[in-house]
C-alpha cells in the first residue's frame, strides 16, 4: 500500500467514525428533538478545541452476531477540549450506535479520559444518552460500569464531575451521574430510573409513564436527583458552561475571579426587607440579590426543597456559595429534603475552595410523624455535619428568626463559623415567644381568669428579653449587629480578611457522616 493509499484509508475511516450509526439513525435522533453525540460536544466546547481520543476503538465481542456489527468508536465519543479556555474532559454517548449501550471497549474509553482528568486536575463532563448495559456482552458490560463508578468515587472532591442526561439513563447507568457533583436534565426528552415503567408495572402493578417516573420535572422537584433542568439540549449545554464561572479546575485551585468596582456598596433597600409582623413571609432572594454582585446569583436545585435556597454567586468578583432559609416557603423551616439539599451543596463548596455565606431566618425543624419516621434526626444531622466539617471561610447573617437547634445547625459560631452578623431584627432564642411563654408561665396562665391577656403579657415579656440579637452578641456568639444596608460592605471586608484562612481537621481516614 502506497503512502497516498494509507492516507486515503485514514480519511475513509475518519469519515466512517464521524457518522456513528449512520445517516438514518442520525435523522431519527433529530426527529426526537435530540442532537447527536458529536453535535453536543461541538456546542459544549470552545470552537475548534475538541481533540478526540479513541475514534477507531471497536468492541471485541463475537456473541449474538456482534462480530458482524463493528462500528468505529463503539457508541461513545471521548476526548478533551476547553470551556472558556479551561481544560475539560468529556464523553458523549452516541444513541445511534447500539442505542448508546455500554460495553467493555466503550467503558475503557470513558475510564481513559477519567484517568487523564485526575492526573491533570481538570473537570469531567458526561453527556449521557444510553439504553444501558449492552446485553450481548453480559457481565463484561456490568464490569465496565463498575470501573466507571469506582473512578467517579475516587475523583469525588478532587475534580468537578458534571453529568448531563440527554436521553434515557436507566438501570446501572444512573449510578455514575448519582455520584457526580451536578446533574442536568432536558425536559421531555431525558429520563432516569433504576427500573423502567414496564418493570414497575410487573412488580408493583403501578401504571406510570417514563416522564412521571423519572423525567426532568420529577427529578427536579420530587427526588432532587436533577440540579438543573432546561427546555432543550442547547440550553442544557449553556447551563453547563455557566457553572464554570463559579468553580475551580480541581481541589487544589481557587475559583475564577471577575473584574469588580467598589461602587454601590451600601444597599438602602435592605432596611425595608423584613416585615413588621414577625410571622409575615418575605423572599430571601431579595436579600441575596441585593448583597451579591449584580445578576450573579446562579441557583442550584431551584425546584427542590424550596424552603432553603442554595446557589453560587459573586461577591466583589469572587465566587461564594450561598445557603439561605426561605421564609416565603414553609416559613423557612428545616426538614428532611432541605437538610439534604443544603448539606450536599455545602460539601461541594468546601471540597472546591468556595467560601460559604449563610442567610438565616429559621423557626426550627419541621415537626410531625412523617418527618420523624423518615429520619429528620439523621437527615438534619447531615447539614450539621457538613457545616462543622467545612474549612473554607464561613460567614452567617441572621436576618430574623434563629430558633432552637436550627440556630446551631445554620452555621452558628459554635460549629466553626468565622464571622456571625445579625441584623437588628434578629430573634435568637430557643423557640418563638408564644411557645416559650406557654411553657415557662404555664401555671400562671392556667390559674389566671384572663388567660389570653396574661399569655400576651408574657409573650411580650419574653420578646423583650430574648427576641433580639443582643444576648448572643454579649456572649460573642454574634460578632456584630449591623444595619441591613451595610451587609454587602461588611461581607466584602470579612471575606477579604478571611482570604488566607487555614483550618485543618483532625487526622483521620474519613469521618462517618450520618447517611
Amino acid at each position: 500500500m502506497t503512502n497516498k493509499e494509507k492516507i486515503k484509508l485514514l480519511e475513509e475511516k475518519t469519515q466512517e467514525a464521524l457518522i456513528g450509526g449512520g445517516k438514518e439513525k442520525i435523522e431519527s435522533q433529530h426527529k426526537k428533538g435530540k442532537l447527536t453525540a458529536r453535535e453536543r460536544v461541538e456546542l459544549l466546547l470552545d470552537k475548534g478545541s475538541f481533540q478526540e481520543l479513541g475514534m477507531f476503538v471497536t468492541h471485541r465481542s463475537s456473541d449474538f452476531g456482534l462480530d458482524q456489527q463493528k462500528i468505529l468508536g463503539d457508541g461513545v465519543v471521548t476526548g478533551y477540549g476547553t470551556i472558556k479556555n479551561r481544560l475539560v474532559y468529556v464523553f458523549s454517548q452516541d444513541f445511534t450506535v447500539f442505542g448508546g449501550s455500554l460495553a467493555e471497549a466503550y467503558a475503557e474509553k470513558i475510564v481513559k479520559i477519567m484517568d487523564l482528568a485526575m492526573k491533570n486536575g481538570a473537570p469531567v463532563i458526561g453527556l449521557n444518552d444510553s439504553g444501558g448495559a449492552r446485553i450481548q456482552e453480559g457481565v463484561v458490560s456490568l464490569g465496565g460500569y463498575a470501573d466507571i463508578f469506582y473512578r467517579n468515587t475516587l475523583a469525588s472532591g478532587v475534580i468537578p464531575q458534571l453529568s448531563a442526561i440527554m436521553g434515557p439513563c436507566a438501570g446501572g447507568a444512573v449510578y455514575s451521574p448519582a455520584i457526580t457533583d451536578f446533574n442536568f436534565m432536558v425536559e421531555n426528552t431525558s429520563y432516569m430510573f433504576v427500573t423502567g415503567p414496564n418493570v414497575v408495572k410487573t412488580v408493583t402493578h403501578e401504571q406510570v409513564s417514563s416522564e412521571d417516573l423519572g423525567g426532568a420535572h420529577t427529578h427536579a422537584s420530587k427526588s432532587g436527583v436533577a440540579h438543573f433542568t432546561a427546555a432543550n439540549e442547547v440550553e442544557t449545554l449553556e447551563q453547563i458552561k455557566k457553572i464554570f464561572d463559579y468553580i475551580p479546575q480541581n481541589c487544589e485551585e481557587q475559583p475564577p475571579e471577575f473584574p469588580y468596582t467598589t461602587a454601590d456598596e451600601i444597599r438602602p433597600c435592605l432596611n425595608d426587607v423584613i416585615p413588621e409582623n414577625p410571622n409575615q413571609p418575605y423572599d430571601m432572594r431579595d436579600v441575596i440579590c441585593n448583597v451579591i454582585d449584580t445578576k450573579s446569583f446562579h441557583e442550584v436545585h431551584k425546584d427542590y426543597a424550596e424552603n432553603i435556597v442554595v446557589g453560587f454567586a459573586h461577591l466583589a468578583g469572587k465566587s461564594i456559595g450561598i445557603v439561605a432559609n426561605q421564609p416565603a416557603y414553609l416559613a423557612g423551616v428545616l426538614d428532611i429534603n432541605s437538610s439534604k439539599k443544603a448539606a450536599r451543596f455545602v460539601r461541594f463548596c468546601d471540597a472546591f475552595n468556595i467560601p460559604l455565606l449563610v442567610f438565616e431566618d429559621v423557626p426550627g425543624f419541621l415537626p410531625g410523624t412523617d418527618q420523624e419516621w423518615n429520619a429528620i434526626i439523621t437527615n438534619g444531622a447531615k447539614l450539621l455535619y457538613a457545616f462543622s466539617e467545612a474549612t473554607v471561610p464561613r460567614i452567617t447573617v441572621i436576618t430574623r428568626k434563629a430558633y432552637g437547634g436550627a440556630y446551631d445547625v445554620m452555621n452558628s459560631k459554635h460549629i466553626g463559623a468565622d464571622i456571625n452578623f445579625a441584623w437588628p431584627t434578629a430573634e435568637i432564642a430557643v423557640m418563638g415567644a408564644k411557645g416559650a411563654a406557654e411553657i415557662i408561665f404555664r401555671k400562671e396562665i392556667m390559674e389566671s381568669d384572663n388567660k389570653e391577656a396574661i399569655l400576651k403579657e408574657k409573650e411580650d415579656e419574653y420578646n423583650q428579653m430574648f427576641a433580639n440579637p443582643y444576648i448572643a452578641a454579649a456572649r460573642g456568639y454574634v460578632d456584630e449587629v449591623i444595619m441591613p444596608d451595610q451587609t454587602r460592605k461588611r461581607l466584602i471586608r470579612a471575606f477579604k480578611m478571611l482570604e488566607n484562612k487555614v483550618d485543618k481537621l483532625p487526622k483521620k481516614k474519613h469521618g462517618n457522616i450520618p447517611l
